[in-house]
């Protein structure tokens, strides 16, 4: 059984790992090609955003029509129709112009002209790195996955003030899940085609609402900064279970934290939250038996008989290249190392009695090691 000791070094070795491989990310080569594509990206208005979704909700990278050409080696697709922005007209003003406006300012706006762009998906061309190469949704499913879901929303719904609801994923603007501060409501995309996802995702809605809820301490801290520390969490809580999530984890922070300053500030303080989820976490799994370590055939070793000592050493020998928890995992080692600590206490014992019923053996040895030492 692991001590309290272990299992806080556990933890502890977990969120350092994320903390390595997200930063890992940052300094590879794919991870500046992509901030140099945002960077070629204009930076648009709240204004302009409602503008193009209502145009075209499907639309991810829009840009002009020669900047497609200039930047990023594409053309606009013949007869596609413009998106429409808001550009602000500015003027220079006169010294009426400031008194009548009551600005020191020398230019201002003065109206708008709308201009056309264009989606990605009306283009053709070289292909542009895009968040989709690093968000990576093929996870591999645990055997207990959906149990464990469903046990942690049914506890969150029953234990806590939150509300943990599904709705189809057509209905979240692209998102998996989402957490509503103001209601204290988790929503998670219940047609998600992989329960390894789902329960990502709620690992990440759970550390939205403990890190960034109306009265939590990082409420006002950037986007950026708050979905780098609730997947960090995330990837924490299902390295726990044995599941890994790193390709979708690391690509998911590469698509907000776009300034390495940001990821190191933002992981600095998952600490507390990770450990609370993977407490929660091992609990509900040890109540649905799904950690349970697997038990001795007898408590007392020494009353099996051989043959089923054997037995138990093979059996879990074979358990322990089976686990995929850690934590599991360690507990099959005690338990294999009792095991074989008394087969040892066994075979030395069977020696010595036999050393001791056959004397002649005894100075055989004796005289073999007098040889030896000349």
């Amino acid at each position: 059984m692991l001590s309290k000791a272990d299992v806080k070094a556990w933890k502890a070795q977990l969120v350092a790992q994320a903390e390595q491989q997200i930063l890992k990310l940052t300094d590879s080569d794919q991870f500046k090609q992509y901030l140099n594509t945002l960077a070629k990206f204009h930076q648009y208005s709240a204004r302009n955003i409602d503008l193009i979704y209502a145009q075209d909700p499907q639309a991810t990278q829009v840009a002009g029509f020669k900047q497609w050409q200039t930047d990023f080696n594409r053309t606009v697709n013949k007869g596609a129709k413009a998106i429409r922005i808001a550009a602000p007209i500015i003027k220079k003003l006169t010294p009426a112009d400031q008194k009548r406006l009551d600005t020191t300012d020398e230019r201002a706006i003065v109206g708008y002209r709308y201009l056309p762009i264009f989606d990605i998906s009306q283009t053709s061309g070289d292909p542009v790195l895009s968040a989709k190469d690093f968000v990576k949704e093929n996870l591999a499913d645990h055997q207990n996955v959906t149990s464990l879901y469903n046990a942690f929303k049914d506890y969150l719904n029953q234990q806590t003030d939150l509300q943990v609801s599904e709705a189809p994923l057509a209905k979240l603007n692209g998102a998996k899940g989402y957490f509503q501060p103001s209601t204290n409501k988790i929503v998670i995309g219940g047609d998600a085609p992989d329960n390894a996802l789902k329960l990502k995702t709620l690992y990440h809605e759970y550390a939205h609402s403990q890190l960034h809820g109306l009265k939590a301490a990082f409420k006002d801290c950037p986007r950026a900064y708050q979905e780098t520390q609730a997947e960090a969490v995330a990837y924490v809580a299902m390295q726990n279970i044995g599941v890994d999530t790193s390709n979708y984890s690391l690509g998911y922070v590469a698509t907000w934290a776009k300034d390495k300053a940001v990821i190191h500030s933002a992981l600095s303080e998952i600490q507390q939250v990770s450990n609370k989820v993977i407490a929660l976490s091992d609990g509900l799994t040890k109540q649905l038996g799904l950690q349970e370590a697997p038990k001795e055939p007898e408590h007392d070793l020494k009353k099996l008989s051989a043959q089923d000592l054997n037995k138990s050493y093979q059996g879990l020998q074979q358990q322990i290249k089976q686990a995929t928890n850690p934590q599991q995992k360690s507990e099959l080692k005690n338990q294999l190392n009792s095991v074989h600590q008394e087969i040892s206490n066994r075979t030395q014992k069977q020696l010595q009695d036999f050393v001791s019923q056959n004397p002649e053996i005894r100075q055989a040895e004796r005289n073999t090691g007098e040889t030896l030492k000349r």
